[in-house]
């Protein structure tokens, strides 16, 4: 239900269009041949993804207009840096004003503020994220939503619930007719216009299988499709984009090469490497980004992770807690605290003020029941709800206890509105 609100194109520079929302220009790729300027359009992450007529495009607009600019009052508000500065160390203060001067911070600047303790100075280090996540993005908070479509999965990576470690699990793959109803279901009834297509690695569904499904889905429904299925060989991302698919959500998880090699036996941080370049040469989107807290990892570490996902041009940061799955090596590792992935979310925002979308992982969420709202005042601009089918919701156990699993999708979405609208946010995705 990320609700793309209608905008007129009023512009057109060869694949770009110009999108205006309520006097907001966004920028847009188009792949509508016969696309003019004055039609009004829905975009989805930098993606023209369907022409709308007018009449219908002015009845929507009537309806969002006053709430959109009374979200955006209410936003504003939550958004003004109004902290107490006193009690606050004078370098925090300057490295935090050199970020709202839009100065390049150094890596000293970010490991200092990626490790406060301080409530008081974590408090101000939140606002500013947020302050540059609003100058920068407006009230617009995407909310994608994941379809689980199968948990099998060869790898054995020692900190994930769907590995070969677990032996006990019952595995499920979903029917293409399944998916397809799911997916009908995300878009149809409750308005989803980005999907993420998620499985672990799986042997029983070939590339090509996977292409038709996506082509299948494009063909019946305008909505944006990422693909999370892993490390599904160079070739593999060449036919799911000429299939349709224009995201991609694959984590590097580390960029410690030795800890990815200990955490990923018989697997190359390089090799995920080239996937991720690939993909954004192919012109995925890419979502990417590590796991907080893992064992033996640095604060070094994570601030390297971040700097990682900017290098690789992602369009969504994904940063969540490492949670130990009672199955797996890492049962007995503890998990990071909230604050230190609050933290992270926040420094993402200051590496990438302009460009990221920073999500708040159902990780998260499983950590703290409060997950959403602190990151979203925290910097963070993303959200995911599940769309799988309920029955089959408890066997994607990455790990245990997961945020919103017995959750109906209606349920998920009337929760989101909520938070959202006591936020002063829109459930949309104003182009990029």
């Amino acid at each position: 239900m990320c609700y793309a609100i209608p905008g007129q194109v009023v512009a057109l520079h060869g694949r770009i269009a110009t999108v205006e929302y309520f006097g907001e220009r966004r920028k847009a790729y188009n792949e509508f041949p016969s696309l003019s300027v004055g039609d009004f359009v829905y975009a989805q992450g930098g993606f023209v993804i369907k022409v709308v007529p007018p009449e219908e495009a002015q009845e929507i607009l009537a309806v969002w207009r006053e709430t959109f600019f009374e979200l955006q009052e209410v936003d504003l508000r939550l958004a003004r840096l109004e902290v107490e500065r006193e009690g606050v160390d004078r370098r925090i203060l300057r490295i935090l004003d050199k970020a709202l001067e839009e100065r390049s911070l150094s890596k000293e600047e970010l490991l200092t503020l990626l490790g406060l303790q301080s409530p008081k100075e974590q408090e101000l280090l939140y606002k500013v994220a947020n302050f540059l996540r609003r100058k920068y993005h407006g009230n617009a908070t995407c909310v994608h939503g994941v379809l689980e479509i199968s948990n099998f999965c060869f790898r054995n990576c020692a900190y994930c619930g769907l590995s070969t470690h677990n032996g006990s699990l019952l595995r499920y793959r979903m029917s293409d007719e399944e998916i397809l109803e799911a997916v009908r279901e995300a878009v149809e009834v409750y308005g989803f216009q980005a999907l993420v297509l998620q499985s672990g690695e799986d042997p029983g569904r070939s590339v090509r299988e996977l292409a038709e499904l996506v082509r299948e889905i494009k063909r019946r429904h305008a909505v944006l499709i990422f693909i999370s299925f892993g490390e599904i060989g160079l070739e593999g991302l060449e036919v799911l984009y000429e299939a349709g698919a224009r995201g991609i959500l694959l984590r590097f998880e580390t960029s410690n090469a030795g800890l990815y090699e200990q955490l990923h036996p018989g697997y190359k941080l390089s090799h995920r490497l080239a996937h991720l370049e690939r993909a954004l040469e192919l012109g995925y989107l890419v979502a990417t980004g590590g796991l907080i807290g893992l064992p033996g990892q640095k604060l070094s570490d994570i601030l390297e992770d971040i700097l990682l996902a900017r290098a690789l041009s992602a369009e969504m940061y994904s940063f969540g807690p490492f949670l130990p799955h009672p199955a797996t090596p890492l049962a007995f590792s503890p998990p990071p605290s909230p604050s230190l992935v609050l933290n992270t979310l926040a420094v993402a925002r200051l590496v990438d003020p302009k460009n990221a979308k920073v999500l708040i992982t159902t990780a998260f969420e499983t950590l703290d029941p409060q997950a959403r709202r602190m990151g979203l005042l925290s910097g963070a601009s993303s959200l995911m709800l599940n769309v799988t089918p309920l029955k089959f919701r408890p066997y994607y156990t990455l790990y245990p206890g997961r945020a919103h699993e017995g959750e109906t999708i209606r349920e998920q979405v009337e929760q989101t509105i909520r938070l959202l609208r006591s936020l002063g946010r829109a459930p949309m995705d104003l182009g990029v």
